[in-house]
């Protein structure tokens, strides 16, 4: 093939806040060759996620920091254009760590995990597997199970219209729970309830958005799928009701403070915890990788059947990846926040 350009974001900085154009360096350059082992991934679609803000900072995580002038980390769905590897044949559809860049060599002895070949034919588009097929969809469902929601009970997920919220509350939905969305706005509200069928949205955008989640939920909180954290979280403890169940999915709110700590306050209605006889239980998605293919087999027949039902927020260009993200930290997305970076070639 020709000598194709590299196009992709280096860390140069760890940022504060938002991240700028000199925490993430935008660049060109030549796209190396393969050797024996290995195979060239063109990506086609980047994930964009909350932890990528995580991996960003110097924060004790599951996982390394993103070292500072390396490719920044991210998952993508790509094709492979080239390859030495059997497993990975030209023009196979696969899911992996890409990194933010078009070009990605797949060397297993080199990247945080191996690129899983999609199946063929897809039951979905390509995008679908990185939200409701893919990690978010994955997480939606592990959280679930957690959280165990129980006929008539009272199932409140924050970020409700993001990509893992807005699964999971459905999930919850058809294990017969009543289900209460966070989400910020109230367009977003409104499509929770009625396209998805919650039984209540609360808008974080409210000014007494306190009194709309104690409205909304007159016999307490029995499960809690969190992915906002600070005082939402916060009011959400209060209301927890004996034996009730938190799953931590995510802690949106804090991550552009990592680096700056002095805005993080901690929670006061911890000790809720202990009088409810509540339990927590943080989970990584990652720790389930076995589980994928059973997991993903029942989110795509969900799928196909028209019982669950998804949102994307795609933008074209990798080049956009940065200012993205931000607006996705800022709820200004609405789903499963990709970037579509190239369309896939005809493999003869």
């Amino acid at each position: 093939m020709n000598s194709p350009i590299n196009r992709l974001f280096r860390l140069r900085n760890r940022p504060r806040g938002r991240v700028g154009e000199g925490d993430l360096e935008w660049g060109e350059e030549p796209v190396v060759e393969i050797g024996d082992g290995q195979a060239l991934v063109r990506t086609l679609y980047l994930s964009l996620d909350p932890t990528n803000r995580v991996w960003m900072s110097r924060v004790r995580s599951y996982i390394a920091p993103v070292e500072l002038g390396a490719v920044m980390r991210g998952l993508g769905v790509g094709q492979v254009v080239e390859s030495r590897r059997a497993d990975l044949p030209v023009g196979a559809y696969v899911l992996g760590f890409t990194g933010w860049q078009e070009y990605c060599v797949a060397d297993d002895f080199v990247l945080e995990a191996p690129f899983t070949v999609l199946p063929d034919p897809l039951p979905a588009p390509l995008s679908a597997f990185l939200g409701l097929l893919g990690h978010t969809g994955i997480s939606a469902f592990i959280g679930v199970e957690l959280g165990d929601p129980r006929p008539g009970e009272t199932f409140v997920v924050s970020a409700a219209a993001g990509a893992v919220g807005s699964i999971a509350g459905q999930l919850a939905k058809q294990r017969g729970a009543r289900v209460v969305g966070i989400a910020g706005g109230a367009e977003k509200c409104r499509r929770l309830e009625a396209e998805l069928g919650f039984d209540a949205c609360v808008d974080r955008h409210s000014k007494d958005w306190r009194k709309a989640l104690d409205d909304a939920t007159p016999h307490g909180i029995d499960v809690d799928f969190e992915n906002v954290g600070g005082p939402i979280m916060d009011h959400v403890l209060g209301r927890l009701n004996v034996g009730a169940r938190v799953a931590l999915c995510g802690l949106i709110s804090e991550y552009n403070n990592y680096n700056d700590r002095s805005d993080q306050l901690g929670l006061r209605n911890v000790h809720q915890l202990l009088m409810q006889r509540a339990t927590l239980r943080g989970f990584i998605v990652t720790d389930h990788v076995e589980r994928y293919g059973e997991i993903i087999g029942k989110l795509a027949a969900a799928l196909q059947e028209g019982s669950l039902s998804y949102e994307e927020t795609v933008v074209d260009g990798l080049e956009n990846a940065r200012t993205t993200l931000n607006q996705a930290l800022s709820g200004e997305t609405r789903g499963k926040t990709v970037v579509k970076v190239a369309a896939p070639s005809i493999v003869e």
